[in-house]
């Protein structure tokens, strides 16, 4: 007998090792026949695998993301084999599915264009209309690169030669088509009825810069076209919110070949970047921070003791000093301990929270890079709170506390999850169990729902990461909260315990916007560049009617020029309608129209961007509700 243990705890047994789909079968008709793919021991398992004495099963259907993820899949092979028989002696690299859809990796000497698009899909709706099975093969290694290379298919050979020689290789055959793949997939094409090509790009062979170019063309598919419009109306209005075009537009930030992936901000993105620092000082003061401020640059000795040097040396800079090797920090945790080592701690002084705002330089690819939300240097709001073992749990509910208000006030909702130890990590193993039942226990005590995100940790710790949902849904992982006890022990950060004794203390990591260059593209996105007021570069903008009207705008202005409210006049010698939409489009909250009859009764007339034209009111009354407005961070 064979026996599954099922997510619910039941058991089945089987009298022999039937197919994954069989066992489905056998639990539920309905589950045999909503089944997509399936889940062994945590492991995502093509349907067509036998079952495996003892394992725990786990099924999944179209209206799990496991589901979907096996359509996108069995899709990249749909597309693949659609290119094969329109541009002939094509070398496929990789297709996976993603995210947001999948991509398949090609050599070809015909360059793809979206003018390209519409045949590729006419010939996939061909091909799912045939709905033709795929079968799953598993071959010896040499007989598989054996038959890649009489397909010439040097990418896939170039794979298999990466494997050991004593790896079982397993192909997908649809029709003329057939893959080197691992699963999972569906079982014909024809469950690949909704799809959609949307770019193409280059991508280097494995990421790596020195390999050849290759051609990476991207799409999406769903089981229904309902999931498909959405999907294209998210994606239509992300492209009119894109944080690169509104950046530009509204005068926020630029980049420069002389600088590529280091972001220059202008003032009014600067007015964003001190506003929300500012905030989150007020939170510091709230929540009993302290700040400081630690250098760039630092000695290799300092980056060897942390085990960045081990574990982050190929995304570091360096330099020389006095012929002595430094590091540009990638991270401000070992200034951060510095300061805390500059005197002998008491327990008295724990918890300590110190916060920064810390420059950090980081290498990434050219081909990485992505306006704010992918670059080489960024500012975290980066603080280490140094305590003892006792006060874990209570620290890190407090931080979490910190971020619910921190991301209210942006209207963000967010969801978290608890990433544990990864393969390439430092430490022992009881010091590793000790960080994560505390972050565990003090999530759970919150009352905060959480994922568990198996094997994602920082090298010195376990943490819990915050993932924010902007206004179009999609997720952005913002904050975290990590905890460690391996640092303590590298640097021997100790305090004097009420025994008169030194005890380590234990370090928690944590930065709720993450990086403000991300934080700020988040933004930017998420309102669209419609700011609320409190954050907006400029607040005001004074309008006069006619040029006559010109020195009381700006009378109206200076006035709110002293009660500390951004506001800018519009000199242009345009027509009113002008420099109304001019306003418009560079989204300010007020606009104050002014002309003779605001002059004569020294009122101003209100159009704001959320109602509209608000009448007319006495300048000290618009200023006095515009200060509370702030104050509030309202809208």
């Amino acid at each position: 007998m064979v026996t599954i243990h099922l997510k619910d705890g039941k058991e089945k047994q089987f009298e022999s090792n039937v197919a994954l789909s069989e066992a489905a079968k056998a639990i539920s008709n309905s589950l045999g026949k909503e089944a997509v793919v399936a889940k062994v021991d945590g492991e995502l398992t093509d349907l067509r695998d036998p079952i495996v004495d003892g394992a725990t099963v786990e099924f999944f259907t179209k209206k799990d993301p496991e589901g979907l993820f096996t359509l996108r899949h069995t899709a990249a092979h749909v597309m693949a084999q659609a290119i094969q028989h329109l541009y002939p002696g094509v070398k496929f690299a990789i297709g996976p599915a993603i995210d947001d859809g999948f991509y398949y990796d090609i050599d070809s000497e015909h360059v793809f264009s979206q003018e390209d698009f519409d045949a590729i899909e006419r010939e996939m709706a061909k091909i799912s209309k045939e709905n033709i099975p795929l079968v799953k093969k598993v071959l010896p290694r040499a007989e598989a690169l054996e038959f890649f290379k009489e397909k010439n298919q040097d990418y896939k050979v170039m794979l298999i030669e990466d494997l050991p020689e004593d790896a079982v290789i397993s192909l997908y055959e649809q029709g003329d088509f057939t893959d080197l793949c691992a699963g999972p997939h569906m079982k014909a094409t024809g469950k690949v009825k909704v799809f959609k090509l949307m770019t193409v790009a280059g991508a280097y062979w494995r990421g790596d810069e020195h390999n050849k170019m290759l051609q990476r063309i991207y799409a999406t598919a769903f089981f229904n076209k309902e999931d498909l419009e959405h999907f294209l109306f998210v994606r239509a209005e992300a492209e009119k919110r894109d944080h690169r075009k509104l950046g530009k537009q509204l005068d926020l930030f630029s980049f420069h070949e002389e600088g590529p992936g280091f972001p220059f901000f202008h003032p009014k993105g600067m007015v964003l970047r001190n506003q929300l620092m500012e905030y989150e000082r007020q939170l510091f003061k709230e929540f009993g921070y302290v700040e400081i401020m630690t250098p760039v640059i630092l000695s290799k000795k300092l980056w060897i003791q942390s085990g960045h040097w081990d574990h982050y040396k190929e995304n570091m800079y360096f330099t020389k000093i006095d012929d002595e090797d430094y590091a540009i920090k990638p991270m401000n945790c070992p200034g951060g301990i510095l300061y805390f080592k500059s005197q002998q701690r008491s327990y008295r002084d724990l918890p300590m929270r110190v916060g920064e705002f810390g420059l950090v330089h980081r290498h990434e690819l050219h081909g990485a890079l992505h306006g704010l939300f992918r670059v080489r240097c960024f500012t975290q709001d980066d603080a280490h709170i140094f305590m003892t073992q006792d006060q874990m749990k209570e620290e890190v509910i407090k931080c979490m506390s910190m971020y619910k208000k921190m991301y209210g006030v942006f209207g963000l909702e967010y969801h978290v999850e608890l990433s544990t130890r990864p393969e390439n990590s430092m430490g022992s193993d009881e010091l590793w169990e000790i960080s994560t039942n505390a972050l565990r226990e003090a999530i759970e005590i919150a009352g905060v729902p959480y994922q568990i995100n198996e094997g994602d940790g920082a090298f010195y710790g376990p943490k819990l990461d915050f993932h924010v949902q902007d206004s179009l849904g999609r997720t952005w992982q913002c904050g975290t909260i990590q905890m460690d006890m391996q640092l303590p022990e590298r640097f021997d950060v100790n305090y004097v315990g009420e025994d008169g004794n030194k005890h380590r203390a234990v370090m928690l990591h944590r930065a709720g916007y993450g990086s403000l260059e991300r934080f700020i593209g988040i933004l930017i996105e998420h309102y669209a560049g419609a700011f609320p007021t409190w954050i907006a570069p400029v607040q005001v903008k004074v309008i006069p009617v006619t040029e006559k009207n010109l020195e009381y705008a700006k009378a109206v202005a200076d006035a709110m020029s002293e009660s500390d409210i951004r506001v800018e006049v519009e000199e242009a010698n345009e027509t009113l309608g002008y420099k109304i939409r001019k306003a418009q489009m560079e989204k300010v909250p007020y606009m104050l129209i002014v002309g003779d009859k605001e002059m004569k009764s020294h009122t101003v007339s209100i159009r704001s961007r959320k109602n509209g034209d608000e009448g007319s009111t006495p300048v000290a009354m618009f200023v006095a509700n515009l200060i509370r407005e702030i104050k509030t961070r309202e809208g």
